[in-house]
């Protein structure tokens, strides 16, 4: 690889530093080489104008379902109800693996122009081997570094981990390649039975995190964590996605194990997990991550997560405050915290944090310019922090580096074919479409309630009952 410099830009270190105005960043192969002001460099080295902009580490988004990306929009008026009838009762069913990659591959480069670097794919719609083949070639496509978190909504973990064809899936495709990571995506039920006890013990022998969708409301709950904690099943790798209706019980169990948790704010606030629980979090002393979950609903960017995260913390702060005649004077929660978790949170969920989320000399070269010489609102950079919070999003992205390859240069991908994936998306909205037929596809964008136990379990690989939301 060559090198590259980007030149004179504000540089956000995430290591504990104060910005570091009018510095270089030296990239030479794969790692950070050095950081300083007016850098000499070798011959031959890329330059990249960096002035009036913000250096900051590649994003990490720890929890996105990438498979439903085709299906942008779709959902935008959706309750969580209506999205497990949807995708768990009805349709989810009906995905091809060639849909699956083409849903990954828009998610890859969408991420990827959003300056977020490295993605979780919590892709639990791998029906099939051959699916989770589908998935992996599409993020092998597109130069990002992803983590595939391999899930199956349509079967029970203790069933798909179990079976040859996903061992010989592991053997073949998990390699240890720095780019892929793996974890497995299940979620649990509460069921005193623990039916995704075997599933746990599948991610222990093979020495790879889970990733669970907990404290979520009218499907996971208290009773979850409780069996995991009991069975020893709680480790430092765990990430806790959403975690927004446990209660102080589980947040001292997730934080004694020291796992993290996942916040995916615009989710939380529109789909009615819970409220977004970053104030708790905080409280209890458990690290944070972000994630944006799914565009058939929201954002892929995780500009949008900052600044929903940063506005329902100081809601929820104000309101209690006027609860007691008080008023806030100074915010708790600040810019640069949830740029942090941005980054660096990403990066120790990851177990990545020795070597990404931050620019330090000797880490990879996962780097984000934020540069936009023609926006009016990209100008003056007073507080960086607050800039990349609320001020930037995805447009102001000028160049993104992953793993020392520019990957987005002139606010522009390269090397990713972007008439090829419109192509791929086209043909998956045309087969849904024709699955669906014409009148149940407009009726899913406001999908009605089955006369079914969804309400109060959307898995259908148990038929435990637990703290019932359901009035039927």
């Amino acid at each position: 690889m060559s090198s590259v410099v980007l030149r004179n830009g504000t540089v956000l270190t995430m290591d504990g530093r104060r910005p570091l105005v009018d510095h270089d960043v030296l990239v030479a192969g794969d790692r950070i080489a050095a950081i300083g002001p007016r850098l000499e460099v070798p011959e031959g080295t890329v330059e990249v104008d960096a002035t009036n902009g913000i250096v900051m580490p590649g994003m990490i988004d720890t929890h996105r379902h990438m498979w439903q990306t085709a299906m942008r929009g779709y959902g935008a008026d959706w309750t969580l109800t209506q999205y497990f009838v949807w995708y768990y009762l009805e349709w989810g069913k009906v995905f091809r693996p060639q849909d699956i990659h083409a849903g990954n591959l828009l998610g890859a480069a969408e991420a990827l122009d959003a300056g977020v670097t490295t993605t979780v794919d919590w892709s639990h719609g791998l029906q099939t081997t051959e699916h989770a083949d589908a998935a992996v070639d599409a993020l092998r496509a597109v130069p990002g570094r992803f983590v595939l978190a391999y899930g199956n909504i349509q079967d029970s973990p203790a069933s798909w981990t179990a079976t040859p064809e996903f061992r010989d899936f592991v053997s073949r495709r998990i390699t240890g390649d720095d780019m892929l990571g793996f974890q497995l995506a299940f979620d649990v039920t509460g069921d005193p039975s623990f039916p995704e006890k075997a599933a746990f013990e599948v991610a222990r022998e093979l020495g790879v995190p889970v990733t669970t969708h907990a404290g979520v409301w009218g499907a996971t709950n208290d009773d979850g964590i409780r069996l995991m904690y009991d069975n020893g099943f709680m480790t430092p790798q765990s990430i806790y996605v959403h975690a927004a209706t446990l209660s102080a019980d589980s947040y001292h169990r997730i934080a004694a194990t020291g796992g993290s948790i996942s916040v995916s704010t615009e989710s939380e606030q529109s789909a009615g997990q819970g409220y977004p629980p970053t104030w708790a979090i905080r409280e209890h002393g458990i690290p944070m991550s972000l994630s944006m979950d799914t565009s058939v609903w929201w954002s892929g960017d995780l500009f949008s997560a900052m600044r929903a995260t940063l506005g329902a913390d100081r809601a929820r702060e104000h309101m209690a405050a006027h609860g007691t005649n008080d008023t806030v004077t100074h915010s708790s929660l600040r810019a640069e915290q949830v740029v942090e978790w941005a980054t660096m949170g990403g990066a120790r969920a990851l177990g990545r944090a020795a070597d990404l989320g931050s620019l330090e000399v000797g880490k990879k070269a996962d780097i984000v310019l934020l540069r936009n010489e023609n926006s009016p609102a990209m100008f003056p950079i007073l507080n960086p922090y607050g800039h990349v919070a609320f001020q930037a999003q995805r447009s102001d992205v000028d160049t993104v580096l992953v793993d020392g390859r520019i990957v987005k240069r002139d606010h522009k991908l390269v090397g990713v074919d972007l008439g090829s994936i419109r192509a791929q998306v086209s043909n998956t909205v045309d087969h849904l479409r024709t699955q669906l037929g014409e009148e149940a596809w407009a009726k899913g964008m406001n999908p009605d309630i089955p006369e079914s136990k969804v309400l109060d379990n959307p898995y259908t690989y148990t038929e435990y009952r637990g703290d019932t939301r359901t009035s039927v």
